[in-house]
């Protein structure tokens, strides 16, 4: 005790005698410390409380961009219908498979004998309905050389074709079936306003198996010539006027329709270039060129065409010493056609044209082959039309009109 000085125990007693006094003010500062607690934890249990430090907007925000998620999360059911699905909805049903039924010998126990084989498929369309007869436009390939034919529906009815009539030049012909069951129709559109990069859809029976197959591509080409072979002796005779499109256009898929965004009738399926080194090149006649042929066949079973009467070479077939020596041809005239002979009474006859005149114009359009003269007459030309003619003769040239009639050329 001795080291306390006075100072030190004054402060002593004037702290014992406040004992009282501290001790009130701590219970004061305890009942206060809880009213700020139980007031303070409803304003915290507000915020999600992490096991490290994150200031309460941070929070928020986090809490906003869940909350977000959540709401833009459901189920979404897709409806896939498109202008695709819309055009092919429209025409699908219009588009036949046809089998070519041609007779075929077997051999049994009780002999030789014969019966009807299915010797190819195609596809056709549906293009019109008139009382109980139905017309379905096909190529010519598709139905040459039947005995036989049937059509298949969409649904799987089958039923029995006669072909109204055929054309070899622009490989194209018409059937006919009853029209109970048919419930279809093809839309004509317009094939001279179809534009490079449009997109068509093509649909047919391709390999015969596969009824109703749609490819989907674009029109590639406009007014593409194609040579074509028609008697197969390894001269061109045709230049077939066709669409280009790269939709696939498989074997079977002859004879059916390239149809337009709007499922318009725009073309008939004819070919495809089957090379190693080609792909996607596949050809279809204009539907505005085919109308003419349909209407032709369904009406007279046959193509009504300009005839001439005369029997024709090419002069750049011909050796040049003849063209020279025979034909009398300037040096310069290297094409044209020549008359080799001409039919008694025939148009050619009655317009003065003679065996060994060089053709070398029509209507003014220089005429360099067979196959010029062909298209000019054949697309250009109607039975009972008049055509100007410009010819060479003993080396000279001359100009006649023939008044054009209506048998074959």
């Amino acid at each position: 005790m001795g080291y306390y000085d006075q100072d030190h125990q004054n402060r002593y007693k004037g702290q014992k005698g406040n004992k009282g006094g501290y001790f009130l003010a701590s219970l004061v500062g305890v009942i206060l410390g809880a009213i700020l607690v139980v007031v303070a934890v409803p304003k915290l249990s507000d915020y999600n409380v992490l096991p490290y430090t994150v200031e309460p907007d941070e929070r928020l925000q986090d809490e906003a961009a869940e909350n977000n998620n959540n709401a833009n999360v459901q189920n979404v059911s897709l409806d896939v219908t498109t202008d695709v699905t819309k055009a092919v909805d429209k025409a699908g049903d219009s588009v036949v498979s046809i089998t070519n039924i041609q007779t075929a010998g077997f051999w049994s126990n009780e002999g030789n004998g014969s019966a009807g084989q299915p010797a190819g498929t195609g596809s056709g369309v549906i293009y019109k309905k008139e009382g109980n007869t139905a017309f379905i436009v096909t190529n010519h390939h598709v139905v040459e050389g039947a005995e036989e034919l049937e059509v298949s529906l969409q649904d799987g009815t089958k039923l029995p074709a006669r072909l109204v009539g055929s054309d070899i030049w622009t490989d194209l012909a018409v059937l006919e079936v009853d029209a109970k069951e048919i419930k279809t129709v093809a839309e004509f559109g317009d094939s001279d306003k179809l534009k490079p990069g449009e997109p068509v859809m093509a649909i047919g029976n391709p390999l015969g198996q596969f009824s109703g197959s749609v490819t989907q591509g674009i029109i590639s080409g406009l007014e593409r010539a194609i040579p074509v072979d028609i008697d197969q002796n390894g001269t061109v005779d045709w230049q077939a006027e066709v669409l280009q499109t790269d939709a696939a256009i498989n074997p079977g898929n002859s004879g059916g329709a390239l149809v337009n965004i709007s499922g318009q009738l725009i073309g008939i399926n004819s070919m495809k270039i089957a090379e190693s080194a080609v792909e996607g090149i596949g050809l279809a006649i204009p539907i505005n060129y085919a109308r003419p042929v349909i209407d032709d066949l369904e009406k007279f079973g046959e193509v009504k065409r300009p005839y001439m009467g005369v029997q024709l070479a090419s002069v750049n077939e011909i050796p040049g010493y003849y063209q020279q020596e025979a034909l009398k041809l300037p040096k310069d005239v290297k094409s044209g056609v020549a008359i080799t002979s001409v039919e008694p009474n025939s148009p050619a006859a009655q317009a003065g044209l003679k065996e060994m005149d060089v053709i070398v114009e029509m209507d003014g359009q220089e005429i360099k082959d067979i196959i010029e003269l062909r298209q000019h007459l054949y697309t250009k030309k109607s039975v009972g039309d008049q055509m100007k003619i410009k010819i060479y003769r003993d080396g000279k040239t001359q100009e006649v009109t023939m008044k054009l009639s209506g048998e074959t050329l």
